[in-house]
């Protein structure tokens, strides 16, 4: 039986490009609840590696910008040389709560050899109409590289397995990479996705001292780095161009339309489990 995942076996990798306004809060948080946490700065031009200075992870630098997904993939090896049986993502902004780690490792043994996304499926309110728009399309779109429906592609808090992580020669830069590691993990490997609810967290992106407002007390976060026109472009055209054969297309969508998007969520806080032979109905 495969060794089972513990806060000891895991190593949590932060891409992160100028996020001083809260890499300390995220990384503190990941310590909490990993002992192991590996930041990759990705050529940040503010504090945010002096910021972490003091705490016991490793730091990465990149000394010119490479992408997220050059980032990621530099994360991972460092992560798996010294031993780790899996490896959990989360971004450097704050808006993943270091709290659902220990529900993503949960999923991660109940669901062996799945890669466990955290969907932002709860309180989706807070999320801007245009994002869950685009989220929407994009799961639509990378269904269509799979094979099968997943919740929230495009959350960058997840949980690989080792083997997933080991993937060599995987295309695509920037978040183009994230999109890519599931598809070539199901045509590779034959791995699946599961999803675990987590929450939404979307605020201003300055603090409020800055804005002349007394009250600093609500969460902030700086201004994504995601670009939903650009990117969406790039990881729609970089899945099409890898799937788009109109012989296959019909059975294509039979596979995906019989493959709904698996949801692990025992609180029934969004939805009921779906059978699995390893899933906890508690």
């Amino acid at each position: 039986m495969a060794e089972r995942l513990h806060r000891d076996n895991i190593v949590v990798v932060i891409p992160a490009l100028n996020e001083a306004l809260r890499i300390r809060e995220v990384v503190a948080g990941a310590l909490r609840q990993c002992a192991n946490v590996i930041v990759v700065d990705d050529g940040s031009d503010d504090d945010t590696v002096a910021r972490i200075a003091a705490l016991p992870v490793t730091v990465l630098r990149n000394r010119q910008r490479q992408g997220k997904g050059a980032s990621l993939r530099r994360g991972f090896q460092a992560a798996l040389d010294s031993g780790a049986k899996a490896v959990l993502t989360m971004d450097g902004d704050g808006q993943h709560l270091a709290d659902d780690i220990p529900r993503l490792i949960e999923a991660g043994n109940l669901y062996p050899d799945h890669i466990v996304i955290g969907a932002r499926l709860r309180r989706r309110s807070q999320q801007p109409r245009y994002r869950r728009a685009a989220n929407a399309f994009a799961d639509w779109g990378i269904a269509w590289g799979t094979g099968y429906q997943i919740a929230d592609t495009q959350s960058g808090q997840r949980l690989y397995p080792a083997e997933v992580a080991a993937l060599g020669d995987v295309p695509g830069e920037d978040f183009v990479f994230e999109a890519q590691i599931l598809i070539s993990a199901a045509r590779t490997l034959g791995t699946r996705c599961v999803s675990v609810p987590i929450e939404s967290r979307y605020a201003v992106t300055a603090p409020a001292s800055a804005r002349g407002v007394a009250d600093d007390t609500a969460v902030q976060f700086r201004r994504s780095h995601f670009r939903p026109l650009r990117d969406f472009t790039r990881i729609t055209s970089h899945v099409i161009g890898q799937c788009w054969d109109t012989r296959r297309m019909p059975a294509i969508l039979r596979q995906i339309r019989a493959n709904p998007a698996l949801i692990h969520d025992p609180a029934g806080d969004f939805a009921p489990v779906r059978d699995h032979p390893h899933a906890s109905k508690s």
